[in-house]
């Protein structure tokens, strides 16, 4: 489904006229496959959100190519209704002045919904993440994190992408509420059949979600392994990461 070959990406070191360049991401290659939940993980600077705003489109890499169903995701047209998103910042995630019913229409208008066809998928979304159709006039200024997550997620699964990235989408949310957006986001992609990009510093969260993980250090992949393989990995630095959930 998500193929990257080769991707790099530098930025400008210093003052606007500076030459030199601080190099953030180096021989990034990897697959993700048709519903597979497949998480990013490393530590601040590593690398891995500019790794995401590359797989979205939002910025373009320097050397490589990054190919979504064999087709460049800097194409518009490839990533509309087929890649969403939902951000670690929910609270600048949704225009402040739309309602929750304004919000969740946005990405369906490039569907040609009828208006009837739209009001019923908004109910239904409300309904799969745990919130009920009063929640449509409501201000994200009325809703508490969780719920502004939440709708941000029924926004993103709106259009029935067939995948989702997630970028820190739980570190600004407590304890119990990530674990519940974790379940949430389970039951979702088994309703859907959506694959997860799940970019994140939490090892236990991804442990939880994903099928494999990648760990990117000073970007550049460290090692990459199934869940289930967690305990065999062989860098120090991946043993670092784990070693909160190694028993």
């Amino acid at each position: 489904m998500l193929r990257v070959e080769q991707v790099e990406k530098s930025y400008k070191k210093g003052g606007l006229m500076s030459k030199e360049r601080q190099k953030v991401l180096q021989n990034i290659s990897f697959v993700c496959q048709q519903g597979e939940c497949l998480g990013i993980i490393g530590e601040s600077g590593s690398g891995k959100s500019t790794l995401g705003r590359l797989l979205l489109g939002i910025e373009k890499p320097d050397r490589g190519t990054i190919l979504f169903e064999g087709k460049s995701v800097e194409e518009p047209k490839v990533r509309l209704g087929h890649i969403s998103a939902v951000f670690q910042d929910y609270t600048s995630s949704i225009n402040p002045f739309y309602t929750v019913e304004q919000a969740m229409m946005e990405p369906m208008k490039q569907q040609r919904k009828s208006k009837q066809e739209a009001q019923s998928k908004i109910d239904q979304l409300l309904h799969q993440v745990g919130l009920n159709s009063s929640y449509r006039t409501k201000y994200p200024h009325e809703l508490s994190g969780g719920e502004a997550q939440r709708v941000c997620i029924a926004r993103a699964v709106a259009t029935e992408p067939k995948c989702i990235l997630l970028d820190e989408a739980i570190s600004s949310l407590d304890g119990s509420i990530q674990i519940q957006v974790l379940e949430l986001l389970k039951r979702l992609r088994s309703i859907y059949n959506m694959g997860y990009i799940f970019i994140t510093h939490d090892i236990q969260a991804a442990a939880y979600i994903c099928d494999r993980v990648m760990i990117i250090k000073s970007g550049q992949i460290e090692e990459m392994v199934r869940i289930e393989h967690l305990k065999d990995v062989q860098s120090p630095y991946a043993r670092k990461l784990l070693q909160m959930i190694i028993t």
